[in-house]
Formats: C-alpha cells, sequence, structure tokens
C-alpha cells in the first residue's frame, strides 16, 4: 500500500471516526435528557458504580487481542482470527465469573444490597460480548472506518431506544440493565454479519497464543493498571459521596470526557494502525509526518475543550433540571483537566504501534498512585472541591511518561505540546473574558 494511499485512509477514517463520535454523542445526549427526567439520580450512581467493576473485571483480563489482529503480520490469517476469537470466548467466561466472586462482599463494603444481583446479572453482558466476531478488528485493520462508524451507530441507538422506552414504561434500575444488555447482544450478533470471511470457529494454535499474550503482556499490565488509574475515582467517591451525589458527578464527568473519548477514538481507529503500517520506516521522517497532521487534530480538540470549559455550565443548566445544578461548577474543572491526555494521547498510540507499551503503563501506574494518595487527601483538606482538582490534575502523570518514551523514540514533539497549549489556554482567557463581558456569571461553587 502506497504512502498517498494510507495518508488518505489516515484522513478518511479521522473524519468518519468524529463524525461518528458526534452523532453517538448526540444520541447519548438526547436520550440522557429523557432519562433523567424518567429516572432518580440515585441509579446514574448505582449504575456508575456496577460498571466500574464489570469493566475493571474486563481490563484485568485483556490481552490486547484486538491491538494483536491490527498489529500482528497474520492478523489476516483465519488460524490467527479463530485462536484469537476463542481466547476472547474463554475469557468473556471469565469475566462473568468474577462478577459472580465479587458481587457478595462489594455489596457488602458499599452497603449496597442491590449491587449483589446487579453485577451478576450485568456481568452477562461479558458473555454476549465474548461472542464478537473479530471482523471489528480485521475492519480496523484494513482501515474501513465507515463500517465501523455505522455498525456503532446502528447498535447505540438499539440500546438507547430500549433504555428510553422501558424507562417510560417502568422507571427503574432495570431500564438501564436492558438498554446495556441489548447494547452487547446486538453487537454480538450484527458483528457477524460485517466478516467478509469465515465465520469464527473454535480454534487452539499454541504458535499463535504466543505471539498474542508475547504482545499483550504490557497491554494486560497497562489495562490493569489504566482501569485503576481511570476508575479509582469513583471507587472511592462510592464510598465517600451519597449515591445521589455520585450520580451528579458522572453527568459533569460524562461531558468533560468529550475531548477525551474522541482522540482515544481516533487514536484506537486511525493513529494505531496508521503508525503500525509504518514502523519501519526511520524516526525523523515518522516524526515529521505525525506532526504535520497532528497539528490539526489538536487545534479541533483545543476548540472543543475550550467550549466546554467556557460554556458546558450553560449547557446543564438548560439541558438538566435543579438536581444537577452542581455538575455546572464541577465540569469546567473537570474540562480543565483534559488537555494533558489531547496532548499524550495524539502520540502516545506511536509509541504503542512500535511496540512500546511499556510508556503508558509506568504512566497509567504514577497516575494510579496519584489518585490514590491525593483523592483521599483533597477530600479530607477541601471537601468535593478537593476531590475534583486532584482528579483534574491526574494526567500529568501519564504526560510525563509519555513526552519521556517519545524522547527515548526520537519521536518528541514538545515544542508543538507548547504551541498548542499556549492556543489553548489563550482561547480559554478570552473566552472567559467575552462571557463576563456579556454579562454572563461563571458558576459558583456549592459545596453543600
Amino acid at each position: 500500500m502506497t504512502s498517498a494511499t494510507i495518508h488518505k485512509q489516515a484522513i478518511n477514517g479521522t473524519v468518519w471516526t468524529i463524525l461518528g463520535y458526534g452523532i453517538c454523542q448526540s444520541l447519548r445526549l438526547g436520550s440522557n435528557l429523557i432519562l433523567t427526567r424518567l429516572l432518580v439520580p440515585e441509579l446514574f450512581g448505582l449504575m456508575a458504580l456496577v460498571n466500574v467493576f464489570i469493566i475493571g473485571l474486563a481490563l484485568f483480563s485483556d490481552i490486547g487481542i484486538r491491538p494483536s489482529i491490527i498489529q500482528n503480520k497474520r492478523g489476516d490469517e483465519p488460524i490467527f482470527l479463530n485462536t484469537a476469537w476463542t481466547i476472547q470466548v474463554v475469557r468473556s467466561v471469565g469475566v462473568w465469573l468474577g462478577c459472580l466472586a465479587i458481587a457478595f462482599p462489594v455489596a457488602q463494603f458499599y452497603e449496597e444490597p442491590r449491587l449483589t444481583w446487579l453485577l451478576p446479572v450485568v456481568g452477562l453482558n461479558a458473555i454476549v460480548m465474548g461472542f464478537t466476531s473479530t471482523s471489528l478488528a480485521s475492519l480496523s485493520r484494513q482501515m474501513k472506518i465507515s463500517k465501523l462508524t455505522m455498525f456503532e451507530i446502528v447498535t447505540q441507538i438499539i440500546s438507547l431506544a430500549v433504555m428510553v422506552i422501558w424507562s417510560w414504561f417502568n422507571p427503574t434500575i432495570w431500564a438501564l440493565v436492558a438498554g446495556n444488555l441489548a447494547s452487547a447482544i446486538s453487537k454480538m450478533i450484527l458483528s457477524h454479519y460485517l466478516n467478509s470471511g469465515q465465520r469464527n470457529r473454535f480454534a487452539w494454535n499454541k504458535e499463535v497464543i504466543q505471539e498474542i499474550t508475547t504482545f499483550g503482556k504490557w497491554i494486560m499490565i497497562s489495562t490493569a493498571i489504566t482501569f485503576l488509574a481511570s476508575q479509582i475515582d469513583r471507587l472511592l467517591l462510592g464510598k465517600m459521596l451519597s449515591l445521589e451525589m455520585l450520580g451528579v458527578y458522572s453527568i459533569a464527568f460524562t461531558i468533560s470526557e468529550i475531548p477525551r473519548q474522541i482522540v482515544m477514538k481516533v487514536g484506537s481507529a486511525v493513529i494505531f494502525p496508521v503508525i503500525s503500517r509504518r514502523a519501519d520506516r526511520p524516526r525523523q521522517e515518522l516524526r515529521i509526518k505525525i506532526k504535520q497532521q497532528r497539528w490539526r487534530l489538536l487545534m479541533i480538540l483545543a476548540l472543543i475543550v475550550v467550549a466546554i470549559v467556557s460554556f458546558g455550565d450553560l449547557l446543564i443548566t438548560k439541558l438538566y433540571d435543579e438536581r444537577y445544578l452542581a455538575a455546572t461548577w464541577m465540569l469546567p474543572i473537570l474540562g480543565l483537566g483534559i488537555w494533558p491526555t489531547v496532548l499524550s494521547e495524539t502520540l502516545g498510540r506511536c509509541l504503542g504501534a512500535l511496540g512500546k507499551p511499556q510508556y503508558a503503563t509506568w504512566g497509567a501506574f504514577s497516575r494510579f498512585l496519584f489518585i490514590l494518595i491525593g483523592l483521599p487527601w483533597g477530600f479530607k483538606s477541601f471537601g468535593i472541591l478537593g476531590v475534583l482538582i486532584v482528579i483534574a490534575l491526574n494526567d500529568l502523570p501519564i504526560y510525563v511518561a509519555v513526552t519521556y518514551g517519545l524522547w527515548r523514540e526520537k519521536l518528541l514533539c514538545l515544542r508543538q505540546d507548547l504551541q498548542a497549549t499556549s492556543v489553548f489556554l489563550g482561547l480559554v482567557v478570552l473566552m472567559l473574558v467575552a462571557r463576563s463581558l456579556v454579562g454572563i456569571d461563571l458558576p459558583a461553587i456549592n459545596l453543600t
């Protein structure tokens, strides 16, 4: 495949990824507006807690099957795909058994009896998803992002429709459970229709297993630590705060995460496959190519983060009722903390594509320690405001680790980082001044 073809695929992939994410987020926002009027905030907090543990079990057992299919030279061979699929199925059963094992102790720790049955029931999604076709990873490998995007949109519509309709007739936690299950079932079934080759079947090839586990050992460590680093806030806040306040925090956190999710999707769907194909190029040539395309992406993401920081509270005020008012002052703080992630994620995937995922692993571990130590201290010293400041700063350790890795691999773009950060901060100040001039007050911090 020529360089021009790869370049064209990268641009198309980025456009489709951002477009698809925008549509999915619009659908999610619309459904959330309906759900927050039908369901009490406590249910969102409860479901957030359930998802933390299920995601944790999934990440702790993640050996990088999808990245292996994308990155490995044998990623198109039936024996490789079928062995990877078999490992995926076995792993999914293990995740569900893990849900059974932790359900009672987790319910006891949080003094919430509903977790005893919620974890095993919601955990069934893992088994369903375990039978998802490897066609999704193959489409990523082939850079067929448009098909993947349409797939995500369709399954999102199915899930949200089930959730909203169920909530309308029965406004209980079962509406959220049913929506998640509908998402898993639709993804599993539709994924097999995307398979242009042979259908997946059970296979067990020792050589393939060795290749996947060798590549995936750092990914497994990294994803496990990433879970601890990214979800420990909800684990601790689930004990520190009421479920109602946790639900309000989840609203602010979800909106602030929009830029992070965009850059992670672009990194996973576009940057990782493209750099994997160019991994044998000279570092200087690779660095120049990356810098040229990265600047455009940084500017797009900067505008999104600026909008969230400067005007996100107005969105919450207009869209949500007074029960979610505290989210208006939480959002700008959380939004500012996303910027280091934007910088690191737009380059960090390059390290993984070059077979150097250990830097991200060390970064995630540093982030975990930062949260583990900082969150209790912040809560004790300044209450929920201290918690939010710590969470906003928790991506800095990852940025430092990734920057060090890029320096070692001769891909460092520090000057570009400083330039982009200057533009970002300048735009934030400009928007806040403009907001003040037209008489729109900043959200008041209410710690009660």
